[in-house]
């Protein structure tokens, strides 16, 4: 079979290093890229067409969030798997519902980074131990939040789903052939009624309740 091609997207030199001599020393990988920003990650992703890549969130310019929602936004079918020091809720739930396969972190050993590669190559998700916890007790946590005073209707109950696939206001629009201006309204609406803050949270509320699966993404 074909190695597996891997892009590497980290502004730490000794990161890169440190991946590209792992990467070097298994026979079933091949590195073709590496990138220090997000902007050079996207234009990579383009050009190279990696099967996976291993994405660091914290970057200049262009951070690793927005590298992977731009990726994505192309139809690039590449597994993106996130390789980060961050464990916090503000990073893990975006990077996930922007398309991100799977989350591991720095202190990761380089058997588990292995097979998350192939986890991820292979369609299946990976995640560090704590960040699946995390993922579980959100998705298992009672809403406290007060019920909504009208229900939603079927459109925004759509739109919702949608919402929580990852897709973005345009997609959505496009999907739905309405005009973005609608999209944007009937999210600020679904947000009002279910008393949530941002995409996230509904996106999130979206799975708590059955109205999507963690797996469908875009």
């Amino acid at each position: 079979m074909s190695p597996i091609r891997v892009l590497i997207a980290d502004d730490h030199p000794i990161v890169r290093d440190g991946l590209r001599t792992l990467i070097h020393s298994e026979p079933g990988l091949e590195l073709v890229g590496e990138a220090s920003n997000g902007a050079e990650a996207v234009a990579m992703a383009r050009t190279l067409h990696p099967d996976v890549i291993l994405m660091d969130l914290v970057m200049p310019g262009m951070d690793g969030l927005e590298a992977i929602q731009q990726i994505k936004r192309t139809g690039a079918p590449a597994s993106i798997l996130v390789l980060t020091s961050f464990s916090e809720e503000d990073k893990v739930f975006p990077a996930i519902k922007a398309g991100a396969l799977g989350y591991l972190l720095k202190d990761s050993t380089p058997q588990q980074l292995l097979q998350a590669i192939y986890d991820v190559h292979r369609g299946q998700a990976s995640l560090h131990p704590s960040i699946a916890l995390q993922v579980i007790r959100e998705i298992n946590r009672p809403s406290d939040l007060p019920l909504a005073e009208e229900p939603l209707s079927e459109r925004e109950l759509e739109i919702l789903r949608l919402l929580a696939q990852g897709l973005t206001n345009q997609e959505i629009a496009a999907r739905l052939v309405r005009s973005e201006l609608t999209i944007r309204t009937h999210v600020r609406n679904i947000l009002s009624k279910l008393h949530l803050a941002n995409r996230t949270q509904a996106a999130l509320y979206a799975i708590r309740e059955g109205l999507a699966d963690i797996k469908d993404q875009k």
